[in-house]
């Protein structure tokens, strides 16, 4: 069975689709749980009440629209675009992030989502 938690962030919902690592599953059971989001450049992230999630998989390279949990700053880190490191247009993180999932939908859509916004992240 798959797992997803939906985030709501200002006027929007987004929902994500978890994978199986130990990352993910630890997110899915911090749930529910709120925090600010933080932008840099196309990419938005937050904190989440995680303390051992470590990295599985790890590499900085993206796909728009995957999420990671990045163990550096214990954050969920949602990619959309090129972010400042970024060569070729792909998203690129700063340090390795665990990816956790995919967001169902456009990614573009987190073009409406800003600094310092209030996220909810409850299970679906």
């Amino acid at each position: 069975m798959n797992k997803r938690i939906l985030l709501m962030i200002g006027e929007n919902d987004f929902e994500i689709d978890l994978n199986d690592t130990d990352a993910a599953n630890a997110i899915w059971l911090a749930a529910p749980f709120e925090a600010r989001t933080n932008a840099w450049g196309e990419e938005i992230y937050f904190e989440v009440p995680v303390d051992d999630a470590m990295l599985e998989n790890g590499r900085t390279v993206l796909e728009a629209g995957e999420v990671a949990f990045w163990p550096t700053g214990r954050a969920m880190c949602i990619f959309y675009g090129p972010t400042p490191l970024s060569k070729d247009g792909k998203p690129e993180a700063i340090s390795e992030v665990t990816p956790i999932g995919r967001l169902i939908g456009d990614p573009r859509r987190f073009e409406a989502v800003g600094d310092r916004m209030k996220v909810l992240v409850r299970r679906l």
